[in-house]
């Protein structure tokens, strides 16, 4: 590779990293190119030599951050007993902390609005899908007689509560809920919903 190949690469991976750390301190509104552009010592204009727009920045960073997420998701997974119930709640539980712990970059995975033109590409799609892996595989185990489509509209939905009750419960505002008390409500729905689910599934 040469140098100025070499160059490039590492001023990209800088680029990413600059922004993971502003939207982490600031939120997406406070990303901001120009001093991105600074942090990393080249010229403003010299970012889009480095990304195709911002929304591809931000899909960058967005993708690392679910990595992450995935990688904590998995440790869930396996942490307690191999119940895929238990599995579900404690993966539930897991996404609640990462979202607690990594509010504003957890915050720019929904918060982000591609441009009404724009298609999200494949690469940050397959990211996102991946993660439903970690919800369909114990509602496979669970629900065995459910075809693949129904297992992935349940998984979706199970997702949507979830993520409902995190997106309200941090919200630093009246609907807000102590983090510990948070945790117990998520535990007491995901068990509710998949015992309802078992029951009818009989």
């Amino acid at each position: 590779m040469s140098k100025a190949l070499e160059r490039r690469k590492k001023l990209r991976s800088d680029l990413i990293l600059a922004a993971e750390r502003m939207i982490a301190e600031r939120g997406l509104a406070g990303l901001k190119t120009r001093d991105l552009a600074r942090e990393i010592g080249c010229a403003n204009g010299a970012v889009y030599n480095l990304v195709a727009d911002v929304d591809e920045l931000i899909l960058r960073v967005g993708s690392r951050t679910l990595l992450r997420l995935d990688e904590a998701l998995s440790i869930a997974e396996s942490a307690g007993e191999p119940s895929p119930r238990e599995a579900l709640v404690r993966i539930a539980i897991a996404y609640c902390d990462f979202a607690a712990e990594n509010l504003q970059l957890w915050r720019a995975l929904f918060e982000h609005r591609m441009e009404a033109d724009k298609i999200v590409p494949d690469w940050s799609i397959d990211d996102q899908m991946q993660l439903f892996r970690h919800i369909y595989q114990p509602l496979a185990a669970l629900l065995p007689m459910r075809s693949p489509e129904e297992l992935s509209i349940t998984a979706r939905s199970l997702f949507s509560a979830v993520h409902g009750m995190v997106a309200l419960g941090l919200e630093q505002k009246l609907v807000a809920v102590p983090l510990p008390e948070l945790r117990k409500e998520i535990a007491g729905l995901v068990r509710a919903t998949l015992d309802g689910l078992a029951a009818r599934a009989t």
